[in-house]
């Protein structure tokens, strides 16, 4: 994979298209999202940041930590990072200024070494300019997988072993699973 679309469907990065076929689960992004949404490995959706840098603000497109989306979400706040100075001036680069504050929008401005929600879109742009941030996988939502490959998120994780730990957890239920079946 040299390269993988950083939008999907063609579009430039603020024109967010979302396939018709897309299917979206009604409950993603509300009161309990860990309870309903699932992480790229399969299993339940960890919180990402639930109190960035003590500001009482929360990560992801609805502010409570999780990186959920739904409906309302267009630009697929669904990947765990945790950014770098690096990842932070390309974002800007590309006019996407994230250190900045923008607090009508609960938005505390990021530095090096916060944890955040990412556009699923922003991160495949970065990956493709070298710039991409490190994820946490287990807090990294399954409709990254529109825009990113498991492996390539894979080679940027932060919680590689934890992550291994729960594929290794979920091949052993497949197999206790296929000598009942």
């Amino acid at each position: 994979h040299p390269f993988i679309k950083a939008v999907k469907g063609g579009k430039n990065d603020d024109d967010y298209d979302v396939d018709d076929d897309e299917e979206m689960d009604f409950l993603d992004g509300i009161a309990n999202p860990e309870a309903v949404s699932s992480n790229v490995l399969g299993t339940p959706l960890l919180c990402c940041c639930a109190n960035v840098r003590d500001t009482g603000i929360g990560t992801g497109f609805y502010r409570n930590g999780f990186c959920s989306t739904g409906e309302q979400d267009l630009g697929r706040h669904t990947v765990c990072v945790q950014v770098t100075e690096k990842f932070l001036e390309f974002s800007k680069s590309v006019g996407n200024d994230l250190s900045t504050p923008v607090p009508e929008y609960m938005f505390p401005g990021l530095k090096e070494g916060d944890v955040w929600c990412l556009c699923a879109q922003r991160w495949a742009q970065a990956f493709n300019a070298g710039k991409a941030p490190r994820v946490f996988l287990r807090a990294t939502h399954e409709k990254t997988l529109d825009y990113v490959p498991f492996e390539i998120l894979q080679k940027f994780a932060i919680d590689s072993d934890e992550a291994e730990q729960a594929l290794n957890e979920l091949d052993e239920q497949r197999k206790k699973l296929e000598k009942l079946l």
